[in-house]
């Protein structure tokens, strides 16, 4: 018996190129009505970021999406969002009210 093989190749998942970055990979999204770029970090940067989708903090060590748009973007239009929640992009509200106590960044 032969080992198994655990990578999926991207032929084999059907998706668009990708060009790998530091392990990971970027792809481009629609949202808003824009093109995006979507990069998939393992959060070892040591930070604590603020999700934009659910207004959360995403704690050092756990792995996120980055996304910014795709045309005129410079690093500060980065945003770091929780996987779950940049899969869910178009079905919240962007009304999400903070806690008296909730960080403002």
């Amino acid at each position: 018996m032969s080992p198994r093989r655990n990578r999926i190749s991207s032929a084999d998942q059907g998706a668009e190129p990708s060009a790998p970055l530091g392990g990971s990979l970027r792809r481009t999204e629609s949202y808003q009505g824009e093109e995006w770029v979507v990069q998939t970090v393992a959060g070892t940067a040591g930070r604590f970021y603020r999700c934009p989708g659910c207004d959360q903090e995403i704690p050092p060590g756990v792995g996120h999406v980055v996304a910014w748009p795709s045309y005129g973007a410079g690093v500060e239009d980065r945003r770091h969002w929780h996987r779950a929640c940049w899969g869910a992009r178009e079905r919240r509200s962007s009304a999400i009210q903070r806690g008296r106590g909730a960080p403002k960044y």
